[in-house]
């Protein structure tokens, strides 16, 4: 085990690449090592007619706290994975059955080795409230003040059992390990929600399917911290979201099906670093510079925006490639070693700057943590000369 220092001097600096349509592309380095958790590192494992199976530790939310690295992934296992037929698609995909998904707190000193940290976990089974009872979550880590928000998606249908499942589920910590539940915003079906303060005021980008939504939180943190209470406001934000609209799908392939926010927002030179995902059709042209041969009919992707820091509802500048795609066999369609629970995945949720280094933590396959990274200058470098709207 090596320190986050050295982590950091370890770390890519992502790269700036001329396609061969012509158009300049950046793309995140993935660490050499990854995954940084699998399954069987935690004991997400069980036998069924003495077979082994590994289950799922992905999608993790991160932060620092205690000068070490603090990870939520969402965990599970006893699970199925069905091939089915998606009608409005017109593809097979993938999808798991017969779970609830768990968030396992995970630390690192180094930010590659995660141990369960006090064993502690966030539950959204019905043990603790009846809000929703299916699972929790995708939780992401938005630090204010002293009090670390954790925002995740509750489901109050089994997953893949029907729409209209998804709830934004919100818990509080000092320490993690005291988690405060306070309840779901219960008005709306929505996913990925991401709050951020700006000034004085606060934001919350929200997904309402298939685009990027952001509005203003009218009580601001009590908002947040008493759902319940704000009803009205919730309502208000669900009614006024075609004038709440942020970032639109179809302008690009590889962003056609739907996209959604990723990580917490950082703050840059010029304005709101915004990582989110995008899921569609990846190109050749860019699945070349991936080592790949041919293009992923349907892929989740990386890409990031920045928003102006006066009014974060300009965007400033957008990219029109992903910064990242799933090429890894972790990532892609697995492999003896890497399985994957579902194929051409990569999930980012958690991000952590260290000193001019942006490192993101994100699901891959749908059963694993990685760690991508960059330059956090040279992105923002590149967004600035290629990517202005």
């Amino acid at each position: 085990m090596f320190s986050l220092d050295q982590l950091v001097e370890e770390l890519g600096e992502g790269k700036v690449i001329k396609i061969a349509a012509g158009e300049y592309i950046f793309r995140l380095d993935s660490y050499p090592r990854n995954p940084v958790v699998s399954p069987q590192d935690i004991d997400l494992i069980w036998y069924e007619k003495g077979k082994l199976h590994t289950g799922a530790v992905f999608n993790g939310g991160a932060t620092i706290f205690q000068n070490k690295i603090m990870l939520a992934p969402r965990c599970h296992k006893g699970y199925r994975r069905v091939k089915y037929f998606d009608q409005k698609l017109c593809i097979e995909r993938y999808r798991l059955e017969n779970y609830i998904a768990e968030v396992w707190l995970l630390m690192s000193g180094d930010g590659v080795h995660f141990k369960r940290y006090h064993n502690v976990v966030i539950k959204g089974d019905g043990t603790y409230h009846q809000d929703f009872i299916y699972g929790i979550e995708d939780i992401r880590i938005v630090k204010h003040n002293q009090l670390y928000l954790l925002v995740g998606c509750g489901k109050i249908k089994p997953p893949f059992k029907g729409g209209n499942a998804d709830r934004i589920a919100i818990y509080s910590t000092n320490d993690f390990i005291n988690i405060t539940y306070h309840g779901m915003v219960a008005c709306f079906d929505s996913r990925n929600a991401v709050p951020f303060f700006n000034n004085n005021k606060q934001y919350i980008l929200l997904r309402f399917h298939p685009h990027i939504h952001l509005a203003i939180l009218k009580a601001g943190i009590d908002q947040l911290l008493n759902p319940s209470k704000y009803v009205k406001y919730w309502y208000e934000i669900y009614a006024q979201r075609d004038k709440n609209l942020l970032l639109g799908v179809g302008k690009y392939s590889h962003e056609k099906e739907k996209i959604g926010p990723s990580t917490p927002l950082i703050k840059t030179d010029i304005g709101w670093l915004l990582i989110y995902h995008g899921v569609g059709e990846l190109g050749i042209n860019i699945c070349k510079e991936y080592g790949l041969t041919e293009p992923i009919k349907r892929g989740y992707s990386i890409c990031a925006a920045i928003l102006d820091f006066d009014n974060p509802q300009k965007v400033i500048c957008r990219t029109s490639s992903p910064i990242y795609i799933p090429s890894k066999p972790y990532e892609l369609n697995g492999n003896e070693q890497y399985p994957v629970d579902v194929p051409a995945v990569v999930f980012p949720v958690g991000a952590i700057t260290l000193k001019d280094k942006l490192l993101i933590y994100c699901g891959a396959g749908d059963k694993y943590s990685i760690l991508l990274s960059c330059n956090l200058n040279k992105l923002v470098d590149y967004l600035c000369k290629y990517c202005r709207i």
